[in-house]
């Protein structure tokens, strides 16, 4: 089964931040599930469940920033136990380049949760601990979501050789 992850995290330093949300869209066997960990959910294992029967993960820049903040925060090494597949590589070698945004943008994938992106969701979550704000805490998981199931849209289009 495949498992596309995409972190959310209060800052880019696993040293001194922390993930806020850590979203596993699976796509396989029984259908599709996405599963949100959520602020004290977020741990080795409620992930280790989440991917129970997955074989391969994909993220995109998930080499560079999810899997070594899930090892730091979490102590997983995930391509140690899961193939891992980065799609921005796979970008790179069709001349996408730029965040995932960018790259959606260039290949017409269409997001529905607009002005949000990692510092906004910073400031979404905070909105939602701070402020008690639910509201908040929706847009933010709205926004992993997207980011979960654009990630299937992109390896798709990747895929079928129609970014070229």
């Amino acid at each position: 089964m495949d498992a596309y992850l995409d972190i959310e995290t209060t800052g880019l330093d696993p040293y001194s931040h922390y993930i806020t949300v850590l979203g596993i869209y699976q796509d396989g066997g029984a259908g599709e599930q996405v599963t949100q960990l959520v602020g004290p959910d977020v741990t080795s294992n409620n992930l280790q469940r989440a991917l129970n029967g997955v074989l391969t993960i994909y993220t995109y820049n998930g080499s560079g920033f999810d899997m070594p903040f899930i090892r730091h925060r979490l102590g997983i090494n995930l391509p140690g136990q899961y193939h891992h597949r980065d799609l921005m590589f796979d970008c790179w070698h069709n001349r996408l380049y730029g965040g995932l945004k960018k790259v959606e943008i260039q290949l017409g994938i269409c997001r529905q949760v607009v002005g949000v992106d990692g510092r906004e969701a910073v400031r979404l979550w905070w909105q939602y601990i701070k402020g008690k704000d639910s509201d908040a805490l929706q847009t933010l998981l709205k926004y992993n979501r997207e980011d979960l199931v654009n990630l299937k849209v992109l390896r798709t289009k990747l895929a079928g050789g129609r970014c070229a």
